[in-house]
């Protein structure tokens, strides 16, 4: 994949940026949503556009990225600043969406919105992640993907729906095509062995790692 299609999208969670978190968007283009600008440094990133309502950005943000194009958008709308900047990179072109700082923050109905809006990315035959820096979230769809993980890092599967034909492998507690019920803790705290396999035939779901995280070992 080119870097020409990657856009980072910087939302105003929390973000502890790492080398793994820099190496999600090496060479990627840059939308800030609000005040998501303030990853931007951290990142190495320089935004080709700004958008929202700007009722979260410090006046020391304005000033630190004047030169960003700004497409302001009023307080009362049908969308939250997070998908109106997704809109731009998919106008832009965007294949690979990485949300940053979309999982920790004053709000948990913005970091639930973020995981169902990944589902609906991904359906759509985009390549997804949401990073906090410390746990990760990949959308599942039917086919087979692999999880890059190091050796003993925790991670979760949360299903959105049933689950039918999933099978995890690389992992301690590996699966065969089992059917998983939609609300289960079935899928909940396994360890990888190093890159996880997935497989699943049918449903949607959410994978939720924590690369640094090595308490289950």
């Amino acid at each position: 994949m080119t870097s020409g299609t990657t856009f980072a999208i910087l939302l105003g969670g929390e973000l502890a940026v790492d080398d793994r978190v820099r190496g999600l968007v090496s060479g990627a283009r840059a939308i800030a949503a609000d005040g998501g600008i303030v990853h931007a440094e951290a990142l190495g990133l320089a935004p080709e556009l700004w958008v929202g309502d700007f009722d979260s950005v410090k006046d020391g943000d304005f000033s630190r990225w004047s030169d960003v194009p700004r497409r302001a958008f009023p307080a009362a709308k049908s969308q939250t600043d997070g998908e109106i900047a997704v809109e731009a990179a998919l106008a832009l072109g965007a294949t690979r969406l990485v949300f940053l700082g979309a999982l920790k923050g004053e709000r948990s109905d913005h970091a639930g919105l973020h995981l169902l809006q990944a589902i609906g990315l991904a359906e759509r035959g985009l390549d997804i992640v949401l990073t906090s820096g410390t746990e990760e979230a990949v959308p599942l769809i039917p086919g087979k993907m692999t999880l890059d993980l190091p050796a003993g890092a925790l991670f979760s599967i949360l299903p959105f729906s049933i689950l039918q034909g999933l099978s995890l492998t690389g992992v301690r507690y590996p699966l065969d095509r089992v059917t998983v019920e939609f609300g289960s803790s079935w899928t909940l705290s396994n360890v990888a062995e190093g890159p996880v396999d997935i497989a699943l035939g049918a449903g949607r779901a959410i994978a939720i790692s924590r690369p640094h995280d090595f308490s289950g070992v």
